[in-house]
């Protein structure tokens, strides 16, 4: 038996293609040249870059630091600026003291930005780092405030560098919540703009570019004497009626704005209820401010005036 011869060839693979070997230099980079780039066609050069910051304002200027920051309460006053387009120059100290000093800072729109032309100036509390800052009355103020953190509470009592500068922000936090509250309520106190870590920026007090000066410094004629006193007590009676009280009231944190007063310096509002030595220091608010009344010539009861405050602050209870 003879088998069958097929006619058809065995599969075999496909050749692979074949180019032609080439040196390495042929697969080198070809020289850039700049005169025959496409991007001359539009009279552009290819060594341009793009750049998506914006230009930084000269020296001295920094961008409006309002974006970040914590606001004050609304409604805002029509002189606070919020445009992300504006910048901030420092004009210099006003105020120094042992827990912070104060700044001059303006805030304006560059001209041509908005129409009309915004400018203001602002105060800048700065709280002092945990290096150049001294408390030195804390523990009694602090009486009657709550720290939830046993770590924090401990940090703050013995006075570590972590709790010093716990205390620093706490500080800051606390007079910018209370100055929201007050111009809430009504009480004659500069406007807490904004709040940036240790940075407090608020109303400037004080007009035509001159800083309001402070009540110790002024002498007020006997009518204008008795406006001012009836100021302060309406003043501290809101206050008691909230069962609250200053802390470290005195001629020196009041500002006389014209014919009107202006409290100022909050940190250590003091819950007369709530703080074991709260009456004490109602006490002294009002004896640091009834005998400058008095020293000024205007006869002024201070008992009188410390037991309708106690009888405010005592009505809830």
């Amino acid at each position: 038996m003879t088998g069958h011869r097929g006619t058809h060839r065995a599969a075999t693979a496909p050749r692979r293609a074949t180019c032609p070997r080439r040196s390495r230099a042929a697969f080198a980079p070809t020289p850039f040249s700049r005169w025959s780039h496409p991007l001359h066609a539009f009279g552009e050069s290819p060594e341009f870059s793009f750049d998506s910051l914006p230009d930084a304002p000269p020296e001295g200027e920094r961008w409006s630091s309002w974006d970040g920051a914590t606001h004050g309460p609304k409604p805002r006053p029509e002189w606070v600026i919020t445009a992300l387009a504006a910048v901030e120059e420092d004009l210099g100290v006003l105020k120094t003291g042992k827990e912070a000093d104060v700044h001059i800072v303006r805030r304006w729109v560059p001209d041509g930005t908005t129409k009309p032309a915004l400018d203001t100036w602002m105060a800048a509390k700065r709280y002092r780092t945990s290096e150049r800052r001294m408390f030195h009355r804390d523990a009694g103020y602090q009486e009657g405030r709550r720290v939830r953190r046993s770590r924090e509470m401990r940090a703050m009592a013995r006075r570590t560098e972590f709790g010093r500068e716990l205390l620093s922000g706490q500080w800051a936090f606390a007079e910018f919540e209370a100055l929201g509250t007050l111009w809430d309520m009504g009480i004659p106190v500069p406007y807490p703009v904004q709040l940036n870590d240790r940075e407090m920026l608020m109303e400037f007090i004080g007009r035509d570019g001159e800083a309001a000066p402070r009540l110790a410094q002024t002498r007020p004629d006997r009518d204008l004497l008795v406006e001012l006193f009836e100021q302060l007590r309406a003043a501290m009676t809101a206050l008691a009626q909230r069962g609250w009280t200053h802390g470290d009231l005195s001629p020196y944190n009041v500002l006389l704005d014209g014919e009107r007063l202006v409290l100022i310096d909050w940190p250590q509002i003091v819950d007369i209820i709530g703080n074991p030595r709260g009456f004490e220091f109602l006490e002294r608010d009002v004896t640091n401010m009834t005998r400058w009344f008095t020293a000024r010539g205007l006869e002024v009861d201070e008992g009188e005036l410390l037991g309708d405050l106690v009888a405010e602050a005592t009505s809830r209870w």
